[in-house]
């Protein structure tokens, strides 16, 4: 599952053009995908911003066309995933770098905007107190310091970004200077996720023990169960996987992106060339975090609960899978495999729940012998086989 090498141009200065110079960035942006990419964005963003909401809000239930509640529900939350997968392919097709504690940042971020969803209830929780419902039950007098300001709105969206980005900054810096790599990297990652879903299951952390957050009422002020509601979060969704499929596809083929690979490929070399790779590794690890970060705080309104098996080592694992399976090193080959792998799992876990773990991993195993590129690549090679038709 290799992704393509870098190449020399890689690691020297890239000339003036559609991705350098003085162009305004969104030109750049622009020039980053070929106009047949546009096109397919552009049907995406027909399809989730008019067609969905179109069919949920204003057909009937007996009409062939009419959206569910289910649907709207899975596909919201299979688009954060998607977002998730974009982040992934970022350090691990680009970076070279391969983490399996990446559930921890998604989960961070679900966390601090559940924080505002559970301060938002007021007064019509069970207990009709001013605190949460968990904190009455388990005979708390007043918030934590750590809660004060989360009744706001931008305070819990700042949270989103900030707790999920330092701590990824923190633990990069380290890790990266220290110069590990590899397996090494990724068990310390594992282990790191582990460490904070036991950290969270205890009750006396403040976020709910192993019920975690549930129960919402409102967002800014809206009902979240009201059907403009769940449209509006399912269109913020689609909004966030499509700023991070175009923002992460400009990254990758910008200068930046070129140096990124060649660290990827030969990260000495890229050192004797005059680069740091110590800052290229930090910020794309950190804005990777980030992106986790912002799709966790999409995903928690829409299925309604969070809590610390979020966190789970599994989970992580499970993010990688969903890269490996779409094509490492494509942005929409690892959307499209979060999108397959969470379509199968809603189908397998109710048909054959106790052997959806067997068939995850046996579609790992397959996908490595059989499709190291990952449905991506399996696409490319049929295309290039089709016939093309003379102008």
């Amino acid at each position: 599952m290799s992704p393509p090498p870098a190449t020399a141009s890689a690691v020297t200065p890239l000339p003036l053009g559609p991705l350098g110079g003085r162009e305004p960035l969104v030109v750049k942006a622009a020039a980053a995908m070929s106009p047949s990419a546009w096109a397919a964005l552009g049907i995406f963003a027909l399809l989730t911003l008019v067609a969905v909401p179109a069919g949920y809000l204003w057909l009937p239930e007996d009409s062939p066309f009419h959206v569910s509640d289910f649907i709207v529900t899975v596909l919201g939350k299979i688009m954060c995933y998607a977002v998730v997968a974009v982040a992934m392919d970022l350090i691990w097709g680009y970076g070279g770098i391969l983490s399996l504690g990446h559930g921890l940042y998604f989960a961070l971020g679900g966390y601090a905007f559940g924080m505002y969803l559970m301060r938002s209830i007021g007064r019509d929780g069970i207990y009709q107190s001013d605190l949460p419902d968990f904190m009455v039950f388990l005979d708390w007098k007043e918030l934590p310091w750590y809660w004060h300001g989360t009744e706001h709105f931008w305070y819990a969206a700042a949270l989103v970004v900030l707790v999920p980005g330092l701590l990824a900054y923190v633990f990069g810096f380290f890790a990266f200077r220290s110069r590990i790599k590899g397996v090494y990297f990724s068990i310390i990652t594992q282990a790191m996720t582990f460490a904070f879903m036991l950290l969270f299951f205890r009750n006396e952390t403040g976020f709910g023990g192993n019920n975690g957050f549930t129960d919402f009422k409102r967002i800014l002020g809206f009902p979240i169960a009201a059907p403009e509601t769940r449209v509006a979060l399912f269109a913020a969704s689609a909004a966030a996987l499509m700023l991070a499929l175009v923002g992460a596809r400009y990254l990758v083929t910008s200068k930046f992106g070129r140096v990124l690979s060649a660290v990827r490929d030969a990260e000495s070399r890229v050192m004797f060339l005059g680069y740091n790779p110590l800052d290229y590794k930090l910020f794309v690890w950190t804005l990777s975090a980030v992106m986790c970060g912002i799709a966790g705080a999409l995903y928690v309104p829409q299925v309604g609960i969070i809590n610390p098996s979020e966190m789970s080592p599994a989970n992580s694992i499970e993010i990688a899978i969903w890269v490996a399976v779409g094509g490492r090193g494509t942005l929409v080959g690892a959307a499209a495999g979060a999108g397959l792998v969470n379509l199968a799992k809603s189908w397998f876990t109710v048909a054959f729940p106790e052997y959806w773990l067997f068939f995850l991993g046996l579609l790992f195993i397959a996908v490595t012998l059989f499709l190291p590129e990952g449905v991506a690549g399996l696409w490319r090679r049929v295309a290039a086989r089709m016939p093309r038709r003379n102008p």
